[in-house]
């Protein structure tokens, strides 16, 4: 008896030792793959820094002393414009929502969102037409007051500074009011009762130093778009460091140069991450006090309430409602000027074929990418997964460089020296490039969803007796179809508004709904690039309504709202 139980504990002794090399193999090639994988999507980031290493024919000495503070200074000042735009409107949209209680409240909730399916440079393209000399305003205006030309009168020149900042102010402004609603809502009641107890005001005392975290995050993120923003400043000529890698690459054709330019943006964004990173690290606190969480509401009527009405209707009309309108009045006057059904059927099908694609790769490598960081590789597994989502952060200009040089690489590797290109300049190249800008999308979408799994799934599937391939096919993979689809619709969209890196990496004559309404927009054609333009529009609310109702979701299992 003893000789058999020896026996039995001996061979439970093999088996585990022999599961545990198993287990140590497994984990050793999964750090392998996530190796591989941040390898791939951090070349074109790390290819930078190798290409400012190049000559540069002593351009760099000349931008400096000529065209490089005015980059620097125009970034800073609109960085800071549109900044304080997003913030007071962003800020105060959300404390009017959250605070009082008025007619329509429910609406504008949702509707103060809109203006984030709005590509700034839709937004620029429509008010330029509407509001310039020859535009339908000032031509109004010079025939009621009997001005002949512009010496007779002052008007706003929406092609400056200032009206850059405002088009992409109040087209940005959602990231800061769905961060700022929900830390209002999210903060417990027993806070503001204190307040009101000692006669102090909500806002200033209790609501803004709370949520000062989220909206410092949500303002990090609209500074990053200010930074990627290309079709806007190249409109509007306003030169900064996107524009200036752009014409120095191509305009004085200096790859070198442009790659040194983009180091400074490297440290604007750099910064940036790293106030966001210190943002979400003091933005929670817990409520153990009560489980009522929120802004105690007042429910205003008359000239309060309409005032509310107003303040919310502002940035929904010129965020949102006013291009479309004006879109539709350029589709609806001139249809001749449309495109040609066959040239439209194509450029949907190119447009949808190329976010599509890029969808599905972008969805299979986070999921390959959270399953091996999240089940019980580590913290180092995780950080892999981190810095291979980081081209997020960057903008396709400098994304294009990267990923257009390593392609060069692989075409001279396969053609030996008679560098012909065989990857470059095919859609391959673009739906990399696609892939290494939006992968932190679909990867965040995917952990997001695997975080709200029961935990120890997997574990219980090994148990029982299927594998590790089979537990992800049978188990896992059916409960996170919705976040799949979520992830793979907000990829969608943002392949069809993202303009620089498609326009820099698309194949010959290949074009897209962006490109398109770029080039008859630049063109002063904008009857032409209506449709494709309201098409990008009407793909971005969906992203919008997604974002709207998990927030929203959240928001009302917060708690019970307390009357003030």
């Amino acid at each position: 008896m003893a000789s058999s139980a020896k026996k039995t504990s001996e061979a439970s002794g093999s088996f585990a030792a022999v599961m545990s090399r198993h287990a140590a193999v497994s984990s050793h090639m999964n750090i392998f793959i996530l190796l591989l994988i941040c390898g791939v999507m951090m070349s074109p980031i790390l290819s930078i820094f190798v290409i400012s290493l190049g000559d540069t024919a002593d351009l760099i000495p000349h931008l400096f002393h000529t065209v490089l503070p005015r980059y620097l200074a125009n970034t800073v000042i609109l960085m800071a414009g549109v900044g304080a735009v997003a913030c007071v409107i962003g800020v105060g949209a959300a404390w009017i929502v959250t605070r009082y209680r008025f007619a329509c409240r429910r609406l504008f909730d949702f509707m103060l969102v809109l203006p984030a399916a709005m590509p700034a440079y839709i937004s620029a393209y429509a008010y330029t037409d509407f509001l310039e000399y020859s535009g339908p305003v000032q031509t109004a205006l010079r025939q009621i007051f009997g001005w002949r030309n512009a010496q007779d009168y002052w008007f706003f020149e929406i092609r400056s500074m200032g009206g850059a900042i405002i088009m992409l102010g109040f087209v940005l402004y959602p990231y800061v009011y769905l961060l700022a609603r929900t830390a209002f809502r999210q903060t417990s009641s027993a806070f503001f009762e204190v307040a009101l107890l000692s006669g102090k005001p909500l806002f200033s005392v209790v609501a803004l130093p709370l949520a000062r975290p989220a909206i410092v995050a949500g303002l990090s993120l609209v500074l990053m778009e200010v930074i990627s923003d290309f079709g806007t400043v190249d409109y509007f000529a306003i030169e900064t460091l996107t524009l200036g890698i752009f014409n120095v690459w191509l305009g004085m054709g200096s790859v070198a140069s442009a790659a040194r330019l983009a180091l400074f943006a490297f440290i604007l964004i750099a910064v940036l991450i790293s106030v966001e990173m210190f943002a979400r690290s003091r933005r929670s606190f817990h409520n153990q006090a009560s489980n009522i969480t929120g802004v105690p509401s007042l429910h205003v009527t008359g000239w309060a309430g309409l005032g509310c009405i107003a303040l919310c209707a502002i940035p929904v009309l010129v965020g949102f409602a006013g291009p479309v309108l004006i879109l539709l009045s350029f589709i609806l006057s001139s249809p001749a000027g449309a495109p040609e059904f066959t040239e439209l059927l194509a450029l949907t099908g190119q447009s949808l074929g190329l976010a599509g694609s890029s969808a599905v790769v972008i969805v299979a490598i986070a999921v390959v990418m959270a399953f091996l960081s999240m089940f019980g590789q580590g913290r180092w597994a995780r950080i892999l997964s981190s810095l291979a989502a980081t081209g997020y952060a960057f903008p396709g200009t400098i994304l294009a460089i990267g990923v257009l040089y390593i392609f060069g690489i692989a075409d001279r590797l396969i053609s030996g020296l008679s560098f012909t290109m065989v990857i470059s300049g095919t859609i391959f190249v673009l739906i990399f490039g696609l892939s290494v800008r939006f992968l932190a999308v679909g990867l965040g979408a995917v952990a997001s969803g695997i975080e709200k799994l029961p935990p120890h799934m997997m574990e219980s599937s090994r148990i029982l007796g299927q594998g590790y391939l089979s537990s992800v096919r049978k188990v896992i993979l059916p409960q996170l179809r919705p976040a799949l689809l979520v992830g793979g619709l907000l990829v969608f969209v943002d392949v069809m508004k993202e303009l620089p890196l498609t326009l820099l990496l698309r194949p010959f004559s290949f074009e897209t709904f962006a490109t398109f309404t770029y080039q008859f927009a630049k063109d002063e054609m904008l009857e032409v690039a209506a449709l494709p333009a309201l098409f990008i529009i009407i793909a971005g609310l969906i992203p919008v309504y997604l974002a709207n109702y998990a927030l929203s979701g959240l928001n009302v299992k917060a708690g019970k709202r307390v009357q003030g």
